[in-house]
């Protein structure tokens, strides 16, 4: 054999021989906002290499709400997001999406926080509440907050703004209080500018707060990138249940938080992450509800099953 013909078979050999490092499927991946704890599994599974274990190169990407990420999805600048529950109604009026997965269940990192001077709930009967949108999650939050008091669905009044705009407006007394991640929470109670008065998972206990969704080009074209992402999203989630330390240590980077913080918000929240990705009945119906009242739908859906499909889910 030749010099140059066995020099070419080497060449061969050691390019196949790299050939799954290169077979990672890239993955454009958005979170509906950077600051929230129910989103640090990408981040965790990304440092590391839990999606990559699967096959699978995420690049993250994040966003200024669901309503944001949803356009990204439907312009197909993202292949897949992890957001909202609500936002599954979306599905029902044409989006080009579909649920695939429930990664996180009652709302339990989402908290009332109010002024030091609010007693208790009923104090807020007729008052204002900061909410990020009146059609958003924190928005029919505090619709249900009102609800449940028997006050109907506007016995508190909702002003829109931004977390920390809505922080300053509780400290000027513009608002009684605002309802908002924990991580804020507990650093505006350390700081004693509010107090948190009611945690929104005691609130809403059959519920979906997030969902994983796909655009239809990934489910008709890609099926088998969706898979391997959730394959290695649920491995992270097993990961983040076995290693507190390494958890909290991603999430005070990401969301730059001091470990007094970030070490509670893990203890608080790990629990409501589902380990097997499948959507409940009694959730689904809350949910529907849901689309309602925040008027993103006239009526409910008459089969909350067309919405997602658990067909990519792990097999376990």
């Amino acid at each position: 054999m030749m010099p140059f013909t066995r020099a070419l078979l080497v060449a061969l050999t050691l390019l196949v021989a790299h050939e799954p490092a290169s077979a990672q499927e890239k993955l454009r991946v958005g979170k509906a906002v950077a600051e929230s704890i129910a989103f640090v599994p990408l981040d965790v599974g990304l440092r590391h290499g839990l999606f990559k274990k699967h096959g699978v190169d995420i690049e993250i990407t994040a966003f200024g709400g669901g309503a944001r990420l949803q356009q990204a999805m439907a312009a197909e600048s993202i292949d897949i997001g992890v957001s909202a529950g609500p936002e599954l109604a979306l599905v029902e009026k044409g989006a080009p999406v579909k649920g695939v997965a429930m990664p996180f269940g009652p709302p339990v990192y989402l908290v009332l926080l109010a002024r030091p001077d609010i007693k208790a709930i009923t104090d807020l009967k007729g008052r204002k509440l900061s909410v990020s949108s009146a059609r958003s999650l924190t928005g029919w939050l505090a619709v249900e907050l009102s609800r449940q008091q028997g006050w109907g669905p506007r016995g508190i009044e909702l002003v829109h703004s931004p977390p920390r705009a809505s922080l300053a407006s509780i400290k000027t007394g513009q608002v009684e209080g605002m309802v908002t991640d924990i991580t804020l929470a507990l650093r505006a109670e350390q700081a004693k500018e509010a107090k948190i008065l009611l945690d929104f998972g005691d609130l809403v206990r059959d519920f979906h707060t997030h969902v994983i969704y796909a655009s239809d080009k990934m489910i008709a074209g890609r099926p088998d990138a969706i898979r391997k992402f959730l394959a290695g999203w649920f491995d992270t989630i097993q990961f983040m249940r076995a290693n507190k330390a390494d958890t909290v240590k991603v999430a005070m980077d990401v969301l730059e938080l001091p470990e007094a913080i970030a070490g509670p918000t893990y203890d608080r929240v790990m629990p409501a992450f589902s380990t097997d990705g499948k959507f409940d009945d009694k959730a689904l119906v809350t949910l529907s509800r849901s689309f309602v009242e925040l008027e993103l739908l006239p009526s409910a859906p008459k089969d909350m099953h067309r919405l997602y499909t658990e067909q990519f889910l792990p097999k376990r």
